[in-house]
């Protein structure tokens, strides 16, 4: 699905209805890749998406740290995990992340920046 903003009003509704249509998968985690060039709007989106559901920690990109965990409560799922892949040179660099556990978690809802670096 392709979404375009034009603002950061359009980007929360745009994120508000995305979190509205997702439900958890019988089995393993939602993994949602963000495109786009650098400046996009990948992690105004994550911030978006993470206002919908509450979460109250200061939302930034985790490009040097790679990888964000979430804790949600009072929402379908249990964990938003937001991963910057921009810096990853090889998919299996993911399973330091504990990848093979956070995507076996039907309740892991995960945003992916730059998910074409570790398809």
């Amino acid at each position: 699905m392709k979404y375009i903003s034009n603002n950061l009003e359009e980007t929360q509704k745009i994120a508000e209805d995305f979190i509205n249509s997702l439900s958890p998968k019988d089995s393993g985690a939602t993994v949602i890749g963000l495109y786009g060039n650098l400046g996009a709007g990948k992690t105004t989106f994550t911030q978006a998406v993470c206002r919908v559901l509450k979460v109250t920690d200061t939302v930034t990109s985790p490009t040097f740290v790679i990888e964000k965990i979430y804790e949600l409560t009072g929402s379908k799922f249990t964990h938003l995990i937001h991963i910057d892949a921009y810096r990853i040179e090889k998919s299996e660099e993911l399973l330091h992340l504990g990848w093979k556990d956070i995507t076996a978690d039907k309740n892991n809802l995960i945003l992916i920046e730059w998910p074409e670096r570790v398809a």
